[in-house]
């Protein structure tokens, strides 16, 4: 259960990939990452541009997948789909506080919320 856990919280962010594609035309990401197989473990902040995946997008894609696997998976099996299920909220859950968290201090360095916005656009 421990390896099956780990290895989904890992595997949903291949997601990131097939966003950057959609955004940017190219599969910079991936061809980085084939080239620098250590970025992907050790640094993944020199993986994407900025831009390339973005934060709703991330968060929408996971919930799209959740959306779609866990319903599949408890055709099979409960117990799975309930496992699977319990992973992926706890992925998404601390993608969305390590988001806030890093908007919440863009805002204050920014000083003003609406500047923010206009930057994030």
């Amino acid at each position: 259960m421990v390896a099956y856990g780990t290895a989904l919280g890992v595997l949903i962010d291949l997601d990131h990939f097939l966003i950057a594609r959609l955004k940017t035309g190219q599969w910079d990401a991936v061809q980085f990452c084939l080239h620098n197989p250590r970025a992907a473990v050790a640094d993944q902040r020199r993986i994407f541009d900025a831009g390339d995946v973005g934060l709703l997008s991330r968060l929408l894609s996971h919930l799209l997948i959740v959306g779609a696997v866990v319903p599949l998976l408890a055709l099979g099996s409960r117990s799975l789909a309930v496992l699977t299920a319990g992973v992926l909220y706890v992925h998404i859950l601390t993608d969305v506080a390590w988001d806030t968290r890093r908007v919440d201090r863009q805002v204050d360095a920014a000083g003003d919320e609406e500047e923010l916005v206009r930057a994030l656009r």
